[in-house]
């Protein structure tokens, strides 16, 4: 039996980093886009408000890579070759997709060391410690309630896949690949402070 992993278009675990820690961008957006459908088996219409976001930010950065495909082609070159144009439009997307994809791998992080935890609690938790900072008071309700609308942790796992031990191995894998490539951009990040007013 196939499990969410399985089915997705491409993982973390797939996307090409180079020595020198530069990632592919069309890698990165496609394992993106997958780690976006795992808020449909959260199976709330409040993560509605979490997948726009990312989608558009997603969105943001695939135009500035079919615009410049060459100046594009690594996280790290597309942050460069704005980091001299007056828009960042991609760089704020990248900066705000990235916070998402931490906000996430906090919350699986949480799910895995904690097994008594339900995901409402580990997915608040992770909110608190990444995205809530960074969020206005029109912003954090919405977010909150999200958290709060979390199904069942069993009823999530299940959702993943009939095979626990297959989902438990492949989700780890995914999850330290996630943990990897979002540590790296932050450090690009804060390396030239790309992010100051973003």
């Amino acid at each position: 039996m196939s499990t969410f992993f399985d089915e997705m278009k491409k993982s973390f675990s797939d996307a090409k980093v180079t020595d020198d820690n530069k990632i592919d961008t069309t890698d990165f957006l496609e394992a993106s886009e997958s780690l976006v459908k795992l808020f449909d088996l959260l199976g709330s219409s409040a993560f509605t408000v979490v997948k726009s976001d990312m989608t558009g930010n997603i969105n943001k950065i695939r135009t500035k890579l079919l615009q410049d495909p060459l100046g594009s082609s690594t996280l790290q070159d597309l942050i460069l070759t704005e980091s001299t144009t007056k828009t960042k439009t991609a760089t704020q997307g990248l900066l705000w997709l990235s916070r998402g994809l931490q906000f996430t791998a906090q919350a699986m992080r949480e799910t895995i060391n904690d097994p008594s935890k339900e995901l409402t609690e580990t997915f608040t938790q992770a909110y608190s410690k990444t995205l809530s900072k960074f969020h206005g008071i029109l912003v954090k309700p919405i977010f909150k309630l999200a958290m709060k609308a979390c199904p069942y942790r069993s009823d999530f796992f299940e959702k993943l896949g009939s095979n626990q031990e297959k989902v438990n191995q492949q989700l780890i894998e995914w999850l330290e690949s996630l943990e990897k490539i979002v540590q790296i951009i932050f450090d690009f990040f804060q390396s030239g402070n790309y992010g100051k007013g973003l």
